[in-house]
């Protein structure tokens, strides 16, 4: 149930971009060689791939309620939504489509082939695979750097501060040192 939820919250968010965003791109011309270039920068990095499960994981939405509401007729229920589906698949195009114009309105021809350039070559392929977990451990360093540097800070500036008025007010959040008089 998470993953429906957590599916709709996206497809609505991207939904609402499209929708916003759609209009504007669509009142500029773009050439030819830009959306050329820009479908080959969307297959390098692979930016539509996320898209692929949005008409199957509709219809199953859609399966799921109409058997809730009709469970005699699973089966009918199912093929129907199923061919309804498949009829709409050849739609994904359209997305490929804005996709494109959209990457082609963002960036120059000269942009996206150098992106393509970077995003195909075996040092791109690796950034996208394994950026996101170069990204998640220096999350992790930068959270264990910050709470050594905290400690270090937290315990000097009560080193210095004890050798200048004497005694230093606590370092911890919830402790105060009594105040000299």
């Amino acid at each position: 149930m998470n993953k429906i939820t957590g599916f709709a919250r996206a497809f609505a968010t991207a939904a609402v971009l499209l929708s916003v965003s759609v209009p504007a791109v669509q009142a500029q011309d773009v050439t030819e060689d830009q959306i050329k270039a820009a479908r080959a920068t969307i297959a390098a990095l692979g930016v539509t791939n996320s898209f692929d499960n949005i008409l199957p994981n509709l219809a199953a939405r859609l399966k799921n309620s109409l058997i809730q509401a009709s469970p005699n007729h699973q089966e009918l229920i199912s093929a129907t939504v199923d061919e309804k589906a498949l009829g709409l698949a050849a739609r994904r195009s359209d997305l490929e489509r804005e996709a494109a114009t959209i990457y082609a309105k963002t960036f120059s021809v000269e942009e996206l082939n150098a992106i393509t350039a970077f995003y195909s070559s075996g040092a791109g392929k690796k950034l996208l695979n394994d950026g996101p977990i170069a990204s998640r451990e220096l999350l992790k360093a930068a959270d264990i750097w910050a709470a050594g540097v905290s400690r270090d800070l937290a315990q000097e500036a009560t080193k210095s501060l004890d050798e200048k008025i004497g005694s230093a007010p606590a370092a911890d959040a919830g402790t105060q040192a009594p105040a000299q008089q």
